[in-house]
């Protein structure tokens, strides 16, 4: 399992994030995005060599994060079960890859293909 997709389920639990700029962000988790940007709520925020801010939300974008420090409380082993089922193969199956003379790479036309169009000569 991906590391966001872990992170997507820990909704509602209250984390600690470290900044890759040394800031350090306490929060309830509200949401978490495919590409890592987090929501919180009820944050307080300290910047490096700052005093600590109290905001309501505060919206983080995911390539900032340094570390994510998960309370000890955490039920990991549920958490990490993948609940969803691979896909096998789907993306094969939807598109004709060829084989003999089929779509796929390069077209068609090459052992059994159909004939190509030639190059246009007018009756002789």
């Amino acid at each position: 399992m991906k590391l966001v997709r872990f992170l997507m389920k820990c909704a509602n639990e209250t984390v600690t994030i470290e900044l890759k700029n040394g800031t350090i962000v306490h929060g309830t988790i509200a949401s978490v995005s495919p590409q890592m940007n987090t929501a919180l709520r009820t944050v307080k925020m300290t910047a490096k060599g700052q005093d600590p801010i109290s905001l309501d939300t505060m919206n983080i974008r995911g390539s900032t994060i340094r570390y994510f420090i998960l309370p000890d409380s955490l039920p990991l082993d549920t958490l990490l079960i993948d609940d969803q089922p691979k896909p096998k193969n789907k993306a094969r199956k939807e598109t004709d890859r060829g084989g003999r003379g089929g779509g796929g790479r390069g077209g068609g036309r090459g052992r059994g293909g159909p004939r190509g169009r030639g190059r246009g000569r007018g009756p002789r």
